[in-house]
């Protein structure tokens, strides 16, 4: 597996310098091939990670989750994540910056809602009561943590909405006792969580997915947000290599790949799928309908098949661009071919996946996508492009990887998949879910995780 832990002493305060200066220290199975005593900017750990006797007690973990708005339809990889943290023992405590905007579809995430804390909950005062009694309360903290706030490249007012977003969070684990808080995306969430790390003797650690992080680095001031985190998960080879070329060398071993996993829904056993599917002519994809995931493209590559080929596409998904893609399929006389389903529930998309021929995400920018991992896990091979992690998923062994951006590529790997014999596309897709069984399987992720984080116990 591909986390690495670095043993860490309880949160104490210090300026932003001082902690900046502390060597990181890493041990990892795979992520870091150098030894930390020769890596660049890095001293030799002064200690080795605890190695708890065979047959121990896991020492119990309470932490705090945070993101910007949970739970999402999008985001079910970090609800099964916590879920499955919590089988590793782990407790968690569920915040989120926003309320998500989407009605639950999934009982699952219905039953998180109910247990997430919003912070932004449409009740200012409580802000404002928490900004103040943190400035009264610890005013040299508060000063280091303003000062700190009104340095992002956000503007004021955004500046000190995060102030008070974080004046908060630091009252409510102060409150629970928790000491640690573990950040999806480094964008405003961690800005959140560094900021409650200045006011109080909270750590936190952030796992990040691209590309929102990679597109604006600098603005997002990621750099800084490496060097205060505990550590730091990057869901892919790639996506660590981003966060090495925005972070100083003595933070590089801070950073470990731990990748995204699937949940018991698509790894189970695959007796209850016949594999007539793969002799559809059908094509599903699933993904938000934005300008990211390359939707339109999709539209024209499938306008060019159309010409000589019998086929369906079914998208599974909603999003700001519904308008203008039924407009594109109006115009393009594609009404019989493809069919927009909106947002389904979980049974429903395992369903859509085992009904098709072959999977399609033609992304123009990603981190390492879940739901590529779900088709692969129901033995879909998957027509993908060549982006971000992407590569380290799907090759010509699982499918097609085509350059991003190429309507003309795309359509020849939808004829390719048209052309391909049955045996031939489940093979493809027993390789396909043979790599997600090995490297994206939830349990074994998470433990990897709660590895890391009772390594801050």
């Amino acid at each position: 597996m591909d986390y690495g832990v670095r043993p860490t002493r309880k949160a104490v305060f210090r300026p932003r310098a001082y902690r900046a200066s502390i060597p990181a220290m890493a041990t990892t199975a795979e992520t870091h091939s150098v030894p930390p005593a020769q890596r660049p900017g890095m001293a030799a750990p002064r200690t080795s990670p605890r190695l708890r006797p065979v047959g121990e007690t896991p020492v119990p973990v309470r932490i705090a989750y945070l993101t910007n708005a949970y739970p999402k339809i999008s985001h079910s990889f970090i609800r099964d994540e916590i879920l499955a943290l919590e089988q590793q023992g782990v407790s968690v405590l569920r915040f989120s910056v926003r309320p998500s905007p989407e009605v639950p579809v999934d009982p699952l995430d219905v039953d998180e809602q109910r247990r997430t804390e919003v912070l932004l909950d449409g009740r200012p005062w409580r802000l404002l009561g928490a900004l103040a009694a943190r400035a009264l309360r610890s005013p040299r903290r508060f000063a280091v943590a303003a000062r700190e706030a009104f340095s992002i490249p956000v503007g004021p007012i955004r500046a000190m909405a995060y102030l008070a977003e974080a004046c908060r969070l630091s009252a409510r684990l102060e409150a629970e006792g928790i000491r640690h808080v573990h950040v999806h995306f480094g964008t405003n969430p961690a800005a959140v969580a560094r900021l409650a790390s200045l006011l109080g003797r909270v750590g936190y650690s952030m796992t990040v997915h691209g590309p929102e992080e990679f597109d604006a680095p600098r603005s997002l001031d990621l750099g800084a947000k490496i060097a205060g985190a505990r550590f730091v998960a990057a869901v892919s080879h790639y996506g660590r290599g981003q966060l090495l070329r925005w972070s100083a060398p003595r933070d590089w071993g801070r950073i470990n790949v731990v990748r995204c996993g699937t949940a018991d829904h698509f790894l189970r056993d695959m007796g209850e799928d016949d594999g007539a599917g793969l002799a559809s002519r059908r094509f599903v994809c699933v993904a938000r309908l934005s300008a990211q995931k390359g939707i339109p493209l999709l539209i024209e590559a499938a306008a060019m098949v159309a010409r000589d080929q019998q086929f369906t596409l079914r998208i599974i998904g909603d999003g700001e661009m519904r308008p203008e893609i039924e407009a594109q399929i109006r115009a393009a006389g594609l009404e019989d071919h493809i069919h927009l389903l909106g947002w389904q529930g979980r049974d429903a998309i395992v369903d859509e996946i085992r009904a098709a021929r072959a999977f399609v995400l033609p992304s123009f920018a990603e981190g390492l996508p879940v739901v590529l991992m779900e088709a692969l896990a129901l033995g879909r091979p998957a027509i993908a492009t060549a982006v971000a992690g992407i590569p380290e998923l799907v090759d010509d062994r699982a499918g097609w990887l085509i350059p991003a951006g190429s309507a003309a590529a795309l359509a020849e790997a939808m004829r390719a998949a048209l052309a391909t014999d049955r045996q031939t596309l489940a093979a493809m897709g027993a390789e396909g879910r043979a790599r997600v069984l090995r490297d994206h399987d939830v349990h074994k992720n998470a433990a990897g995780l709660a590895a890391l984080l009772r390594s801050l116990a």
